[in-house]
This record gives C-alpha cells, structure tokens and sequence, in this order.
C-alpha cells in the first residue's frame, strides 16, 4: 500500500515540553482542528486474552495500527498514543481513505498472524465537539530525538466509548490481505524489574471532579515516582537485553512477510541481531551506527510515561514508594478526585517501530509484561460503574484546567 505523505500547518503549532510535569500545564495544549480525526483501536477480549498468557500478542496487536497507520498516511510525527491493547492516533481527514485501508487491512493481519480481534474506528473532530467535547495535543519530549503526544480534553475517551458501542466502525479487510508494518519489531527480552514491581497505573478524572485537585494529584504522583532511580524508568540501558535469536523472531517475521515467505525475513533479523552483539560487545560502529549508543537511545525513546484524558506510566518502583502512590491515589479517590487503576508484575514488556535503523528516532513503547494497563485498566473499571462524562463535565473540567 502506497503511503500519502501530507503536510499541515497544524504541526508545527504543537507545543513539545521537556518536563513531565507539563502535562498538566494547559498551555501546553492546543486544539486538533476540526478538519481532523481519531483513530481508535482496541482489542476485544484482550482481558481474557492476557490471562491466557497472551501479552506479547495482545502488545504486538496494539502497536500494529500505530506502524500501519504512521507507514500508510507517510508521516512519522502523527500524535498517537499506546495504549496496551490499542491506540489513538489523531491525523488530518484527507488521509482518511489511507487510515481506512490501514485500520481494515492491520484488523485482517491480526485476526490471521494473532488470532485476535482488533477494533477499530475513525471518529471525526467535527463529532466529537457536538458533544461539546474536545482533543487537545501537547507534544512531550522525551529525548532529544522523540516526542510523544499528550491528550487532554475527553474526546479520545468518548471516542473509544463509541468505538466499544460499534458506532464509527471501520470493517475489517478480507482475510489474507496484509497492512504495511515496516519497522515493526519485537526483539527485546522482558525487562525485569530492578527495584521491587513494574507497576502500571491509570488515573483518570472523576466524573464533575475538580481538575484543579486532580492536576495536584498528577504533579504529586509524578514526584513521588521521580524520587526513584531514573524517575522509575523500567526500560534503563543497563535493563535491556535480547536474547540470540530474539523471543520475537515469530511475531516480527509476521508482520513483515506472509506465510511461507519468512525465511528470508527471518534470516534478515538473526543477521542485524547478530551484528548488533558484536558491535555492543566491541564498541565498534558501523558507519553512523554505534550500537551501545543505540541501545541508550532506545531507553531515552521510551515511551514509559503519557497522558491520555488521564495519568498512565509504566514504572518500576520499590516498595515504599509503590505504597506511598497507592495511599495518594486512594485518598484522591476517596476525596472524588480520581478514579485509578494499578497492576504489579514481575517484568515490563517493549514493542518497537524502528522504521529507519541508522536514525535515531525510532519509538519504544513500554507496558507490563503480565497485562500492564489492560489489567489496571480492568481494575479500575472493576471497582465501580464507568461514570458517564458528559459534555458539561468536560467543559467545567476545561474552564478549571486554564484558570488553574
């Protein structure tokens, strides 16, 4: 599939911070134009899937449509979140007959290669404001050489709400048909926590909340988890490893080749793996390649922290400060500031789009290994019903948010 390189104005307008802090500062934000759309995608199922033992999959199918989508619309700086087992990627609507084919044809891959099934849907902006809802984007920097977006203003959940209720749907594609997953990849061993737990934690706003507490909280919670090694990061330098030939040899292949057309890709793979462990073990460089700088910049492009409509990170924490998070956000919940979601496990797990090896920017999205946000997203659903948000709740939310 032919990718449709675009450009607009919109982004270069995208503020980019270097804080985490910022991501409750507003005027970091500014809105998606109303000629804009959402993609949202999900896997159906995926608790169920997790507790079979099928996180690589489950991860590998959520990063599938940001890779199909990035490779079809031919723009690398498209605002996307990660969300475990799906995604949100926010992109101007003239690209939406390529978005389609890539959400259709990524739901008829994972379906074949994973035996799981992706939702997907595309929610224009227009739809999303007559809900009196809105999508604002603030770009944080986590290196030198990435950024990812942040999302504020309620219209990425309600778009997933309608994606769930089957409105906006895209169809999938006929079996067989195959998107564009250049660069994604899948070679990294888990990474074992160093300090007690990989934790992975959600908090949202509470329904009519006040935003200007719940900005406190996240403030709060980002201090109390900087006050560790690295600010909690899992995905250090001296964390990672690969194994020779790497646990995701299978699932990389797949996205790269259909069936009985793997060998070569395979081989591809074990060959680059190969190098890599000789340039790391010798410090030599291969042209503009160094791998032990690689493997750096793979730490620092991680994406081990966002904000979606809401707090989510991926952290490794001990075990006093794993108690002091957990405290904060039940007094926040108790308060009706938040709801929150948490998961411990022993690892955490990373998915990579790496589309031009020799560049430093390519993308490391990090979860837990044991089912990460999708659990903690399970546990928080599972302590009350859902609130419903409302266009006045997000409007008063909004109004609170820029006078605070």
């Amino acid at each position: 599939m032919d990718s449709v390189p675009l450009d607009d104005p919109f982004f270069a307008t995208i503020p980019a911070f270097s804080k985490f802090e910022g991501v409750v500062d507003a005027e970091n934000y500014r809105p998606l134009p109303d000629d804009w759309a959402l993609a949202t995608t999900d896997i159906v199922g995926s608790t169920k899937a997790i507790e079979a033992g099928r996180y690589k999959s489950v991860n590998m199918a959520g990063a599938s449509a940001i890779s199909a989508l990035l490779n079809a619309i031919g723009r690398h700086d498209l605002p996307f979140v990660f969300g475990g087992d799906g995604a949100v990627v926010a992109f101007p609507e003239r690209a939406v007959a390529a978005a389609k084919t890539a959400l259709a044809t990524t739901q008829a891959w994972v379906a074949d290669e994973l035996d799981l099934t992706l939702r997907a849907a595309l929610v224009p902006m227009r739809e999303i404001r007559k809900r009196g809802l809105d999508v604002r984007v603030a770009m944080f920097r986590a290196s030198g050489n990435v950024s990812y977006a942040m999302f504020l203003g309620g219209g990425t959940s309600w778009a997933e709400a309608e994606m769930k209720a089957g409105r906006f749907a895209i169809p999938a594609a006929p079996s067989g048909t195959r998107p564009d997953l250049t660069g994604l990849s899948c070679r990294w061993n888990p990474i074992e926590a160093q300090r007690g737990d990989i934790v992975s934690i959600i908090a949202v706003p509470a329904a009519g909340g006040n935003m200007a507490e719940f900005q406190r909280l996240v403030g709060d919670i980002v201090a109390i988890v900087g006050e560790q090694e690295d600010a909690g990061h899992p995905a250090t330098a001296n964390a990672l490893s690969f194994s020779f030939p790497p646990k995701g040899l299978e699932a990389e292949a797949r996205a790269m080749a259909p069936k009985g057309k793997r060998f070569w890709p395979k081989l591809s793979i074990l060959g680059q793996m190969a190098l890599i462990k000789v340039l790391f073990a010798t410090g030599w460089s291969l042209g503009r390649f160094n791998a032990r700088r690689y493997i750096q910049e793979v730490s620092e492009n991680s994406d081990f922290r966002k904000f979606d409509d809401g707090l989510k990170m991926t952290v490794d924490l001990d075990a006093a400060c794993f108690r002091t998070v957990e405290e904060r956000l039940k007094q926040a919940e108790a308060m009706g500031v938040c709801r929150f979601g948490l998961h411990r496990q022993n690892s955490a797990l990373m998915t990579c789009i790496v589309i031009r090896p020799m560049e430093h920017d390519h993308i490391h999205f990090v979860d837990g290994a044991a089912g990460g946000y999708t659990m903690a997203a399970a546990n928080l659903k599972s302590k009350a019903p859902a609130p419903v948000v409302t266009g006045s709740d997000v409007a008063n939310a909004a109004t609170q948010n820029a006078a605070g």
